[in-house]
């Protein structure tokens, strides 16, 4: 099997086990009376968003990928909380089957004050599935599997991948020639055999081979082992803070050291790193391209809280391609999905702040401004007018800078979450798609008069205002370079 694999089968069927990661937020402020455990007071405040096999779908769609899954889920409310929440992000659910005997496996977190998990209720069904309940789904993917250039096993060892199931896929791409990759936690290696790429942790490492996984050198004589002992092209195995190390079974390729700069939740990270491996060998990436960009988006991955979608500009930024990453911040709202970002930062239990201007010369007051209005929430959309939006604004001299380097200048704010252009005269439109929870303007706007207040207030949000930097205008630096301030003209009377 080659190594990079671009070609014309731009899609990914990740097939396993599929769950919903449940959050509730509340505070611990006693313990019970009635016996030696906190007692947790919910604030209201939840979410809901796919876990498992599910997550790994979820990130590739965001990188851009076009995904299908290949699993099940109970024909209960979880599962339709579930298969709504992927459709919402056009993943392909047609092969994920609806069981009336297995409920769908969920993880239920509360979450404390700071964000510390306090308990969590797992609700799951972990028998094998057996071939015969899936066979009709698995002959629709046999008829369809050209459309795959890459294939990913997700295996929780939650039932959905059972040794025959998970062989069958294994060969199923070997015949195809269409790589396997797979995140293993099954002691069993003769489910694997013959896949392209294991993804085992340090733990699951040495749980696979026997073998000791506490050094370096320990991790590379046994993930050698189990490259040979599985028959596969690389085994990449994911050490935490010690970052990542790949094989193949003639010893150790890459190491690659953890990007991580700060560990607050560790959950998903190993989703995350599957799912960007598989886009960069998708896009015809070398392997050890492949493992950089996984290790960093593991490292962003983990400085958020719980089960998180990465982002392609989160990646790039981390890698320190900021050029990239900046124009990744540019939302396009008018495409059917343009601001998706926005929604699924939303489901994300996050607090939306918008605000809007022309910004045709960033100063210290916007700079001050913007700072302020991102401290209202958890992130910043930025709508800014376009230029011809300017010109009926401000008159045929402005503005001065377009709205591509506009744009720019706003996205290199690390407090600018996202930026989105409008057309309109005012950004009434915009506001209605984002749904902001606070809309702020400067402190110079009657809060009667803001364009949106009855959008805002109408979904539950609040309008506030923020006062600007005095002395500091755009109309006042454009007036002070066209005729000079009284300083420049007092030094030229009198040199």
């Amino acid at each position: 099997m080659e190594e990079n694999r671009s070609g014309s089968n731009g899609s990914v069927l990740v097939a396993g086990d599929i769950m919903l990661d449940i959050y509730r937020f509340g505070n611990v402020n006693r313990i019970s009376p009635e016996a030696p455990v906190p007692v947790f007071s919910e604030t209201g405040k939840h979410k809901s968003v796919p876990g498992g096999a599910a997550n790994v779908a979820v990130n590739m769609a965001a990188i851009g990928m076009k995904t299908a899954l290949f699993s099940l889920v109970g024909s209960d409310a979880a599962g339709d909380a579930l298969l709504e929440s992927l459709q919402k992000l056009e993943i392909d659910v047609s092969a994920v089957k609806r069981s009336p005997e297995r409920r769908t496996t969920s993880k239920l977190r509360f979450i404390g004050p700071n964000n510390q998990q306090i308990l969590r209720v797992d609700m799951e069904e972990t028998e094998d599935m057996h071939i015969k309940d899936v066979e009709d789904l698995f002959y629709s993917i046999e008829r369809r599997i050209r459309e795959f250039g890459l294939m990913l096993l997700s295996d929780y060892k939650k039932g959905f991948l059972s040794e025959e199931i998970s062989k069958r896929l294994v060969e199923l791409g070997r015949k195809n020639n269409i790589p396997v990759l797979v995140d293993v936690k099954d002691v069993n290696i003769s489910k694997y055999k013959g896949a392209y790429l294991l993804k085992p942790n340090r733990k699951e490492l040495g749980e696979l081979t026997g073998m000791p996984a506490g050094t370096i050198d320990d991790v590379e004589k046994a993930a050698i082992k189990l490259c040979e002992n599985a028959e596969c092209s690389y085994v990449l195995t994911t050490l935490g803070a010690d970052g990542m190390l790949l094989v193949n079974k003639d010893g150790k390729l890459a190491y690659s050291k953890s990007t991580a700069k700060e560990v607050y939740d560790v959950t998903g990270a190993g989703d995350t790193s599957i799912a960007y491996l598989a886009a960069e060998i998708l896009q015809g990436k070398s392997i050890y391209e492949a493992v950089e960009t996984a290790n960093y988006a593991a490292g962003v991955q983990v400085s958020k809280l719980g089960t998180s979608i990465v982002y392609p500009y989160e990646v790039e930024r981390a890698m320190g391609r900021e050029a990239v990453a900046l124009n990744r911040k540019l939302l396009d709202y008018y495409r059917k999905d343009g601001l998706e970002r926005i929604a699924d930062d939303r489901r994300n239990g996050k607090k939306a702040v918008f605000t809007n201007g022309c910004f045709d010369i960033l100063h210290a007051g916007h700079i001050s401004y913007l700072k302020r209005a991102r401290e209202l929430g958890d992130f910043l959309v930025v709508g800014v007018n376009s230029d011809a939006s300017v010109r009926r604004l401000k008159g045929e001299s402005r503005p001065i800078n377009s709205l591509a380097d506009r744009c720019l200048v706003l996205s290199a704010l690390e407090f600018v979450d996202y930026v989105v252009p409008f057309e309109e005269d005012t950004p009434n439109r915009l506001i209605k798609a984002v749904l902001p929870d606070v809309l702020v303007k400067g402190g110079d706007y009657n809060i009667e008069e803001i364009v949106g207040k009855d959008i805002v207030e109408a979904n539950g949000g609040i309008v506030t205002t923020v006062s600007f930097v005095p002395g500091k205008s755009t109309t006042g630096i454009v007036d002070r370079v066209v005729n000079g301030n009284d300083e420049e003209r007092r030094y030229r009377n009198h040199p």
